[in-house]
């Protein structure tokens, strides 16, 4: 008798596909992030692919959740951390302090304090009066010194708050060296979602000029290279491959000295395809030839992002119908702000039927509100252990 091949598990259950967003609403409720740890890996590894002999360290900011922290860290990644609160957070989940690094460049004494008691040792800097901060710490810490490059063409242009000038990089490592302090070497971001990789690359090119100034000066080790994050992902517009996208950066790092390690800060890129938004019609309107639908999640919630973070997000009804009729999308709370999308085109829906947000996992559910006491949505990780299908956390 010849036995039955056992039948192969799938690797991974996609929970972005309607029927499960269906399941996962009926066992959760609405609103609900869902989050999947597979894309989460698929994500990290397209950048690692894109940015050969990078060593990455997610960016807790955009998504400080630890079934994303559990992720990185099975994927061998590490961790940008900025605040007390994220130091807190990882320190319960167990994660080595040798694979976390502090980038905020203005922090509390607090701050300081709180990730050097968890086992952080490498901070950022930008400014003489930042450098006081770490005065009776010599002994304890290394600096990365972040330089400013304004980027007109990105969405968030970071080094508009953070960074000092190119020309006041070498009085600042001077300044440093005289305090005793260790500089490991230089930091940027060059913005956040951003049409190409050319400020990257103006911004390597650089560094790469200013580390050299520096070693020769002895002013400190200069051995480290920390190239930010900002890298783009689609929303309701396409952006480049993050393959192509990176080409020019990879030609601008292949001309790094060998001595100098690379490191980059991805938060955006690995967190936000991973997670979809899904809110429910609570109540409809019509006004002004306008079908109003009121959903329970909006620009206090979930979708914060299209309020601080620019991000347009596509979303869609799981209803389908060939007949169309344009609508607003408008969010829970009392606030006439409270809009998600207009103008839209979407099937006639009725109470209780279910919208989804794509491309959700940034800047979301990490700056939402429980404004008019609208709770935030809750979020369910999906795919928690690579193989696992069944591995849920609510």
């Amino acid at each position: 008798m010849t036995a039955r091949p056992a039948t192969a598990r799938p690797r991974f259950i996609d929970p972005f596909q309607p029927a499960e967003v269906r399941r996962l609403v009926r066992q959760f409720g609405s609103p609900l992030l869902i989050l999947d740890c597979e894309r989460v890996r698929v994500q990290y590894r397209k950048l690692q692919r894109a940015l050969p002999g990078v060593a990455l360290y997610y960016a807790l900011k955009p998504l400080p959740h630890p079934a994303m922290v559990q992720a990185i860290i099975g994927e061998g990644g590490n961790l940008d951390l900025a605040t007390s609160g994220e130091v807190q957070l990882v320190q319960r989940l167990g994660v080595d302090p040798q694979r976390c690094i502090h980038t905020h460049p203005i922090k509390r004494p607090e701050d300081i304090a709180n990730a050097l008691k968890f086992g952080v040792r490498t901070f950022v800097a930008d400014n003489p009066d930042e450098l006081l901060k770490f005065a009776r710490l010599t002994d304890r810490v290394e600096l990365l010194l972040r330089v400013s490059f304004r980027a007109a063409g990105a969405v968030c242009d970071l080094s508009r708050k953070f960074g000092c000038d190119p020309e006041d990089l070498l009085p600042l490592a001077r300044r440093a060296a005289d305090a005793g302090l260790t500089v490991r070497g230089l930091s940027f971001h060059a913005g956040s979602q951003t049409p190409d990789a050319m400020k990257h690359v103006e911004a390597v090119q650089e560094c790469i000029k200013l580390i050299a100034a520096a070693r020769r000066e002895k002013l400190g080790v200069f051995d480290t290279l920390d190239i930010g994050g900002g890298f783009p992902i689609d929303y309701a517009q396409k952006v480049q491959d993050i393959g192509r996208f990176c080409a020019p950066l990879r030609a601008a790092l292949a001309k790094v000295p060998r001595r100098i390690r690379i490191i980059a800060e991805p938060g955006r890129y690995i967190a936000g395809p991973a997670m979809i938004g899904v809110a429910s019609v609570m109540g409809r309107a019509r006004r002004e030839g306008h079908w109003w639908y009121y959903l329970d999640d909006g620009l206090y919630g979930s979708y914060s992002g299209r309020l601080f973070d620019h991000a347009h997000y596509p979303v869609e009804p799981l209803r389908d119908s060939p007949e169309r009729f344009s609508a607003v999308l408008a969010g829970p709370t009392c606030d006439s702000i409270d809009v998600i999308a207009e103008n839209i085109m979407l099937p006639l829906l009725r109470n209780g039927d279910l919208l989804v947000g794509r491309a959700m996992g940034a800047y979301t559910w990490a700056s939402a509100t429980e404004f008019n006491f609208f709770p935030k949505a809750t979020i369910v990780a999906v795919n928690l252990v690579p193989g696992d299908p069944g591995s849920v956390l609510g």
